[in-house]
């Protein structure tokens, strides 16, 4: 016979084994619930969108109202700027791309959102609702994203709002002033405005939160987005006035690349050209060589950063550093031209002073000689003059007691820069001499007025419109 407690344990057992099965049967029960209750859910959304934008209740072609079923349809509008790839300088344009976002609100588009179960409803055709007719005013080029599907989206909320999104690529018109090129900041403008909708039908206007987006891993190559402003360019015409948007993109440029492709290798030219002062004034075959070469070397420079950039009708900054630059390796060529003249005019000089020293000791020989002999002829004539002489050896004058006249003279004040260049006995060698510290003063003093002067302009630019 089972004892109590051996049939205590079978009863437990048996409650156990039966309630798995139960417990499974309701799990069981309850997915099949859930599948039920989302695939009506969804039909749900299905028969929604029937409804909402059927073409007995919904007419796409007609806009919405406006406040109150008067006034403008007011369509809130931000961007988010996710790259910009390049921006010419030559082309004077810049390519971006960007997610753009509309939002307004449909009345006729309203809902029962079935207690808080339905958020919104998503639709990927832009064909089904009232669209904006917004369009880029300084758009060059542009396209959409359609790999692997188009990158677009319209949420619509019970409420009647509307939100839509896609992401766009477009090439967009900069003008720029190049007067500080390359320590310049470029405003680069992106513009939307209403095409046919005038500003008593649709008005634009920019989020309240956050208008406009930047990655955080935005990198250009030559430039830093520094800031944007956001700011309204309605437009009036023949037709009516319409409204308009537009963010201006502050682009600083970056000077380190320009720093090492342009100032740095013209500063060296300048340098080389400088060095024709420590050769020999008789090498000409070495100075005209070097003078030549930084010459040409410097113009091919100055030519690679003209094709660089656009032909413009002012003077940009790159335009006085390669000039200035150009202008001083020219001097040193010229610079060597002096030399070389005032060289072969010392060798004449020494030609005619050598010639002048031999006439005049020739001329001295013959009146000597000539001295000589009228003296000679005067002593076999007989007749001698005997001449008193004017000072006596005492250091009287005629006899006389008479003091000595005493002469006080000043000692002459001598320049230090003419007794420094009196060491240089050649002309040609003091021009050198010469330029050694005159070209590299000149040009420090223009370095300092050239950097003080563009870079306080660069601070005191005006700011963006």
């Amino acid at each position: 016979m089972m004892t109590a407690d051996a049939m205590g344990v079978g009863v437990t057992r048996g409650g156990a084994v039966g309630v798995r099965p139960l417990l499974l049967m309701i799990f069981i029960l309850l997915s099949t619930m859930c599948e039920i209750s989302s695939a009506n859910f969804r039909a749900r959304e299905k028969q929604i969108i029937d409804e909402i934008i059927g073409p007995a209740n919904y007419d796409k072609r007609i806009r919405p109202a406006g406040a109150n079923d008067t006034g403008p349809a007011i369509v809130h509008i931000n961007i988010m700027i996710r790259n910009v790839q390049t921006i010419s300088d030559v082309k004077m344009e810049y390519s971006i791309q960007i997610t753009f976002r509309e939002q307004w609100i449909d009345q006729r588009l309203t809902f029962d959102n079935i207690g808080g179960r339905i958020q919104y409803l998503t639709l990927t055709e832009t064909d089904m609702v009232w669209m904006p007719d917004l369009f880029f005013r300084n758009e060059k080029e542009g396209h959409f994203h359609k790999i692997i599907l188009p990158n677009l989206y319209i949420r619509i909320y019970p409420d009647g709002g509307v939100l839509y999104s896609i992401r766009i690529s477009l090439t967009l018109s900069c003008p720029m002033n190049l007067k500080l090129f390359p320590l310049d900041r470029q405003q680069c403008q992106l513009l939307m405005a209403s095409y046919g909708w005038t500003t008593e039908d649709l008005v634009f206007l920019w989020k309240d939160v956050d208008p406009v987006q930047v990655t955080k891993n935005l990198h250009l190559p030559r430039f830093t987005l520094e800031k944007f402003i956001t700011d309204y360019c309605n437009s009036k015409t023949n037709t009516g006035e319409y409204s308009c948007l537009v963010v201006a993109l502050i682009f600083k440029r970056e000077f380190s690349y320009y720093l090492i492709q342009y100032y740095i290798p013209c500063c060296m030219l300048v340098i080389v050209s400088w060095v024709s002062f420590w050769l020999d004034q008789h090498s000409a075959p070495a100075r005209v060589a070097l003078g030549v070469t930084t010459l040409l070397t410097m113009s091919t420079q100055r030519s690679s950063i003209n094709q660089s950039l656009p032909p413009v009708s002012y003077t940009k900054a790159i335009d006085v550093w390669t000039g200035v630059c150009l202008t001083f390796v020219f001097g040193a060529l010229l610079e060597f031209a002096l030399v070389n003249y005032a060289s072969r005019s010392d060798k004449h000089r020494e030609k005619m002073k050598e010639k002048f020293d031999e006439q005049k000791k020739q001329w001295e020989a013959e009146h000597a000689a000539a001295l000589q002999m009228a003296m000679q002829e005067q002593t076999e004539d007989g007749h001698t003059f005997a001449m008193r002489p004017l000072v006596s050896r005492n250091g009287g004058m005629g006899g006389e007691n008479i003091h000595p006249c005493e002469i006080h003279l000043q000692a002459p004040h001598q320049n230090c820069c003419r007794t420094w260049l009196s060491k240089f006995p050649t002309r040609s060698k003091r021009i050198d001499v010469i330029s050694r510290i005159t070209f590299p003063l000149v040009f420090a003093f223009f370095n300092m007025a050239y950097w003080s002067t563009y870079l306080f302009t660069e601070e005191e630019e005006d700011p963006p419109k």
